[in-house]
């Protein structure tokens, strides 16, 4: 993994009162390299008590439009329906950069033969459903657990299967073909990154303690990514049954600089994806970015 040129930031005020945080994340290597010292006990942030739900991104999508968890990753798509009672986090996203959600099939095909086909998602409030559905309008989306895609495509139980996670890089190993890579198309079409997953936090917990877990994360996130052997060996956990490279190769993927600080491209880029999805018909609405940011110095 690349080392980054980190900025600088100064610490909150102390915290007067204790707030136990239920903090929802997915069982994915990403997620747990970024919380891994929250996790461990390695970054303990004043006046707060962390309580970790680890589910899968799409029930994460569905408690947060329950409203259910206090913090929470969530895909970029479902934000413009959550907007009302979660504010973003300027940490912890996942940005493609000219790569993404991945779709795939036994046979070659062209990206117009995706046309009318049945392709497997891995939940339709995901950002990687809303690409495709932005790319292949007359594609008929089948709702299934990430995990279980390559096996449908490979029994035809389902015409093409769209990739997330680690089997974006495990998928040639079962003779899988990759057919349209979203991240690409998306570059291709606005030249800007792809913001794929947001971590967002109630509004009702008001912004001073909305700034605090900000900062949190923030430290969780610097603390792995100076001790990456140690937060790499205990992402491994969920790494399915990959091997180290491949793990590294993913986490370096979607831990970076935006990881640490959403760009102004990043932000611009959600803007342009929430306006195209709503054009479509998409979504109901476009979300004004209110996004949270730890303190910086100066």
């Amino acid at each position: 993994m690349a080392r980054f040129k980190l900025p600088a930031f100064r610490l909150a005020p102390k915290a007067k009162t204790s707030h136990m945080i239920t903090v929802g994340h997915t069982p994915d290597m990403d997620d747990a390299f970024m919380f891994y010292a929250l996790a461990e006990g390695k970054v303990k942030p004043e006046g707060l008590k962390i309580q970790h739900v680890i589910e899968d991104i799409q029930t994460l999508n569905q408690r947060a439009l329950r409203v259910e968890l206090d913090v929470t990753a969530i895909s970029a798509a479902s934000y413009p329906v959550l907007a009302k009672d979660y504010r973003i986090l300027s940490v912890g996203s996942s940005v493609g950069q000219e790569y993404g959600p991945l779709v795939v099939s036994k046979q070659p095909l062209s990206v117009e033969q995706l046309s009318n086909r049945r392709i497997a998602v891995p939940g339709l409030q995901t950002t990687a459903c809303l690409l495709l559905r932005l790319a292949v309008p007359s594609c008929v989306p089948v709702e299934m657990r990430f995990e279980q895609i390559p096996d449908a495509v490979l029994s035809d139980e389902i015409d093409c299967g769209l990739l997330i996670h680690e089997r974006q890089l495990t998928y040639r190993d079962q003779g899988l073909l990759p057919i349209l890579d979203l991240g690409t198309w998306w570059h291709q079409a606005i030249g800007l990154p792809l913001p794929l997953g947001l971590n967002v936090v109630k509004r009702s917990l008001g912004k001073p303690l909305a700034v605090r877990i900000s900062q949190a994360l923030r430290d969780s996130i610097l603390f792995a990514m100076s001790h990456q052997d140690d937060a790499m060996a205990w992402s491994m956990t969920y790494g399915r049954g990959i091997d180290m490279s491949r793990a590294r190769q993913f986490v370096s993927m979607y831990v970076n600089e935006e990881t640490l600080s959403l760009s102004r491209k990043s932000r611009q880029a959600l803007e342009i994806l929430f306006k195209r999805a709503y054009e479509a018909e998409l979504i109901p609405r476009i979300p004004r970015i209110d996004l949270i940011q730890p303190l910086k110095l100066g």
